[in-house]
């Protein structure tokens, strides 16, 4: 039967760290205080460990990490995760390219959508990631996808103005449909003529 584990921190009873273990939502971290409150109560390494569905070795480590910083230290830590695609110089440098817009001599389109994004991504940094993640990168920057209407660059106002002054005034509009076409019954050719039959 192998030893007991010696526990130096005597600042809680093993009955005050089952009353903690109760009140805590992390279930790892009550565990790991379960078998802390096992071993303080004179129980072999061993046994807490079986009790709590550990081995000795991983209990032993936990009984480290307590000494060193109590009931905090058993928390589970968050994994780091995968490393971040592009840095926080490039981010801010891509949300500053979403803000100005393309130049559509150099990126050949009026709006950014995401998969031109992507290919300047992949053009600048080097970096290719998928119209998704193009997607969630603009929602955390605060950035939305949907777009106003393009502007284009060799639109001219006054041959708008010029092609407006061609359409029918609206008082001639209204004169038209006063003299009766507006009640007209716009019919297909095959259904003029024909008597539709009610059941």
């Amino acid at each position: 039967m192998s030893a007991g584990v010696e526990i130096t921190r005597t600042d809680l009873t093993s009955t005050q760290l089952r009353t903690i273990a109760v009140k805590l939502t992390d279930a790892t971290q009550t565990r790991r205080l379960l078998a802390i409150a096992l071993v303080l109560e004179g129980a072999s390494r061993a046994e807490a460990a079986r009790q709590t569905g550990m081995d000795r070795q991983t209990l032993r480590d936990w009984v480290h990490r307590f000494k060193a910083t109590g009931i905090d230290g058993l928390r589970s830590r968050p994994p780091p995760g995968r490393a971040p695609k592009l840095t926080k110089d490039q981010m801010t440098e891509l949300r500053q390219l979403v803000i100005d817009g393309p130049d559509p001599e150099i990126h050949k389109v009026v709006r950014w959508r995401c998969l031109d994004l992507r290919a300047e991504v992949a053009r600048r940094f080097s970096v290719t990631v998928d119209e998704i993640t193009i997607g969630r990168w603009l929602g955390k920057m605060g950035l939305t996808r949907l777009q106003p209407r393009p502007y284009h660059p060799k639109k001219d106002p006054e041959a708008q103005e010029a092609f407006k002054k061609l359409l029918p005034s609206p008082e001639i509009s209204s004169t038209w449909n006063q003299r009766g076409h507006a009640g007209r019954d716009l019919v297909s050719r095959r259904s003029q003529g024909r008597t539709e039959r009610l059941t």
